[in-house]
């Protein structure tokens, strides 16, 4: 009866191990490092900046070169969610960019962004 018992825990650990692991190949960490091309639509008008990334684990950091000129970035990718912002200098105003979004796979991703005192909108991406 004991070792019947046992038997079952064991499996049951088994189970469990090989189900965790399993949960895990399937959310590959995917690394957005590189160029983007970006498509962004704001109610002050449309934008194709590009974005360079560097991800390392969840930290991302990267440079904006677009209608605001140039400017460094920082942000988190947390599973395929993906936050950053850059401040830029327009016209004399000091503008903060933040873009929230959700990354479909290694090649492109879609959000809303906020452009401080401007507006907001959305954006898509594609990987260069």
């Amino acid at each position: 009866m004991l070792l019947k018992a046992i038997r079952q825990a064991a499996l049951v650990v088994v189970i469990y191990s090989l189900a965790v692991a399993f949960a895990q190949a399937g959310q590959a960490k995917i690394d957005i490092s590189g160029t983007w091309m970006f498509d962004v639509q704001t109610d002050a008008g449309a934008g194709a900046p590009t974005m360079t990334f560097k991800q390392d684990g969840e930290k991302l950091t990267g440079h904006y070169t677009g209608t605001f000129g140039e400017a460094d970035l920082t942000g988190t990718v947390k599973g395929n969610a993906i936050t950053f912002s850059f401040s830029a200098d327009f016209q004399g105003t000091a503008l903060t960019s933040t873009y929230k979004g959700t990354i479909e796979n290694a090649t492109s991703m879609k959000g809303t962004l906020e452009i401080s005192g401007v507006g907001s909108g959305t954006f898509t991406a594609k990987k260069k």
